[in-house]
């Protein structure tokens, strides 16, 4: 393995652009909604680096891709100094070139994201992500399991979910994180309920509990399963992690909330020192953004419940046919790329 720490051996990566276009994906997705993201397609000396902007609203891509190719990215760089160049606050944005540049500086140095910060791809354990329609039934879940019983699921609960359906979820033995998703909450929506929290905590004791709302009446039906909660959408940089309430166990790792490669490296150079778990996290991605985080969760947390599963999950409806987890690794000969089929 090359001497430094990953974020130095990654930073002085040359790095040449030329150009750069950017390419819209569009798909209608599980829970109901038509997903958009926009791929950079980053170029330079005869090669090309890929990179996803997975930002959540469709308005911003339209306002993207209508812009076109503004940024003064052509010129010779190094990772370091192309990411410090960048005008771009936005972290979703701002990963997709990064990600991209990733790509390229790898593919021009004939060598991948693997070789450099000295890790062997494992298999990817992930888990299935369902919705549950309206009124919320286990049907889905229990149609996941005909197809393959092996599946495990990571689901959000929400104040409509009775006890009879968390029971029934229960009985399957395969819910293994709940998102009590209180970070999405919007002023109009009802207040964090610590009787649904109290129903899930109890209801999927061996499962991680991800992004409650901290009242003091939640946090006293949290208190006894601290070991339990995990965070996801307040985590962007080392400083969120240290700014928890308590030390945490396990943490969701989603590179697109960073936006910066350095502040990617440096979470999780802080969780391996502390002994902080962790699993990856999606968002829908529709192209290589989807590849990109089950690669990078072959090297720092293959084991985890890993919401990473291949893009056909995403679909509306299940069906036969998908792989199984886990995900035999599949990075490409160059680059930051997973050349798994369908990834």
């Amino acid at each position: 393995m090359p001497p430094g720490t990953m974020s130095d051996r990654l930073a002085v990566l040359p790095l040449h652009v030329d150009s750069y276009e950017l390419e819209r994906l569009e798909q209608p997705v599980t829970r109901g909604f038509t997903r958009v993201t926009t791929v950079v397609h980053l170029r330079g000396g005869g090669v090309e680096g890929l990179g996803e902007d997975v930002t959540w609203f469709p308005e911003h891509h339209d306002r993207e891709q209508k812009a076109g190719t503004v940024l003064p990215l052509a010129g010779s760089w190094t990772l370091e100094s192309f990411s410090d160049a960048l005008d771009l606050p936005d972290p979703h944005r701002r990963w997709a070139y990064e990600s991209a540049a990733l790509d390229l500086a790898l593919r021009q140095a004939q060598t991948t994201l693997a070789e450099l910060v000295g890790r062997e791809s494992r298999p990817v354990t992930f888990v299935v992500s369902p919705g549950l329609g309206d009124p919320p039934t286990s049907r889905v879940v229990l149609r996941w399991l005909e197809l393959d019983p092996s599946h495990r699921f990571k689901l959000d609960p929400a104040t409509d979910w009775t006890d009879q359906l968390i029971e029934a979820l229960a009985e399957t033995g395969a819910i293994v994180t709940a998102d009590y998703k209180a970070y999405y909450r919007t002023e109009n929506d009802p207040l964090p309920d610590p009787e649904l929290y109290r129903r899930v905590a109890e209801g999927f004791p061996e499962a991680y509990l991800e992004d409650p709302a901290l009242t003091d009446e939640t946090e006293a039906v949290l208190e006894p399963h601290r070991d339990r909660v995990t965070w996801d959408a307040p985590i962007h940089s080392v400083a969120d992690v240290e700014a928890l309430a308590w030390p945490p166990r396990v943490l969701n790792s989603k590179p697109s909330r960073f936006g910066r490669l350095s502040e990617v490296l440096a979470f999780y150079d802080v969780c391996a020192a502390n002994e902080i778990s962790l699993y990856g996290g999606g968002m829908f991605e529709l192209g290589p953004g989807r590849g990109q985080i089950q690669y990078l969760a072959s090297l720092f947390h293959p084991d985890g419940p890993n919401d990473v599963a291949p893009r056909a999950y995403n679909d509306p409806e299940p069906r036969p046919g998908l792989p199984s987890s886990p995900l035999e690794p599949a990075p490409a000969e160059r680059g930051f790329r997973w050349d798994y089929p369908d990834a």
